[in-house]
């Protein structure tokens, strides 16, 4: 099951780690939108995480070892970026909503992004900016979708980059994925894997992609951000936060879309309806299985879901007030 170009690095990765290359068992794991191999081994009674990226060049800074040293990554046993191998301890993963109540879910999700922002300095990612402004260029080639829904995404995405300053004061160390695949709980902790994408990068990004996958009343944005904050939070770090909750659905939505087109022949003709593509009805076929992200109809679903909800949330009287609370 192992590539066996990469046989002997795993190999010697497992002699470095365990002093024996003796594996009982392996299977392979799903991975995160980074695209890397990830398999479970299991070793004696343990079972631990083998990760395959492709072997990088220059100096890099280990993150994911900072950020196990720092308690909100798995330990680790071995990563070599250079070879692109690495090992960690295996989280035998449980729902969250099911270890924590909303209200817990909330503040541990504050208290771990906190963590993983006071991390020591990384290398510097892409400019937020040229960054989505190079997605939506492709999502536009791409043909995928158009109408009034997309047009008043891009319209609220260019109102949003004119007025939202990007303060150094708010450029950390983030991971820049934190999704639910990548946020695993072993029954009382909560783990962050998969970080492939971290950089330096705008505080609010970690903070507005986590909530838009968790944090869904106005009781536990309030607890959300006071916790991560330390603090009530003042109108202008509110504002930020909700305008780049909008950013992040229009940047998932773009990656989905992207990885839909993926799926179907250059010139086929995508479904343009918008009507009835919601984050709950989406949840619901997620949860019956009808829908998978493994799936191109699964894929267009959610982005278009992302979009509408972009969308609603745009013509909100807050967004107004937040781009001019930005200004």
């Amino acid at each position: 099951m192992l590539p066996i170009d990469r046989i002997e690095s795993i190999e010697g990765a497992l002699v470095h780690s365990f002093g024996s290359a003796e594996v009982s068992d392996v299977a392979l794991l799903a991975g995160g939108l980074s695209g890397s191999a990830i398999y479970k081994l299991r070793i004696g009674d343990n079972a631990y995480t083998l990760k395959l990226t492709p072997p990088q060049e220059g100096e890099m800074t280990d993150v994911p070892a900072l950020a196990a040293a720092a308690g909100v990554a798995p330990r680790m046993y071995f990563n070599d970026q250079r070879q692109g191998v690495s090992i960690s301890d295996f989280i035998n993963n449980q729902p969250l909503r099911g270890v924590f109540s909303p209200d817990e879910l909330v503040r541990k999700l504050a208290t771990t992004i906190r963590a993983i922002h006071a991390l020591p300095s990384v290398a510097e990612g892409r400019p937020l900016f040229t960054t989505v402004d190079a997605l939506i260029s492709q999502f536009n080639n791409s043909g995928i979708l158009s109408g009034p829904v997309v047009d008043a995404c891009l319209e609220g995405y260019q109102r949003l980059k004119e007025n939202y300053t990007l303060r150094k004061e708010d450029e950390v160390c983030s991971h820049n994925d934190l999704n639910p695949n990548n946020i695993l709980c072993d029954g009382s902790t909560i783990w962050i894997i998969d970080w492939d994408t971290a950089s330096l990068n705008n505080r609010y990004i970690d903070l507005a992609n986590a909530a838009n996958f968790f944090v869904h009343t106005p009781e536990h944005e309030r607890a959300y951000l006071y916790t991560y904050f330390e603090a009530e939070p003042d109108e202008n770090q509110v504002s930020r936060f909700f305008v780049m909750r909008q950013l992040c659905r229009i940047i998932y939505s773009m990656l989905m879309f992207q990885l839909a087109a993926q799926m179907k022949p250059a010139g086929f003709r995508h479904d343009q309806r918008m009507e009835g593509f919601d984050m709950p009805t989406f949840g619901s076929l997620m949860a019956s299985g009808s829908l998978s992200l493994a799936e191109y109809e699964g894929l267009l679903f959610y982005g278009k879901a992302l979009l509408n909800t972009a969308a609603d949330q745009m013509r909100l009287p807050r967004f107004e007030k937040a781009l001019a609370q930005l200004l």
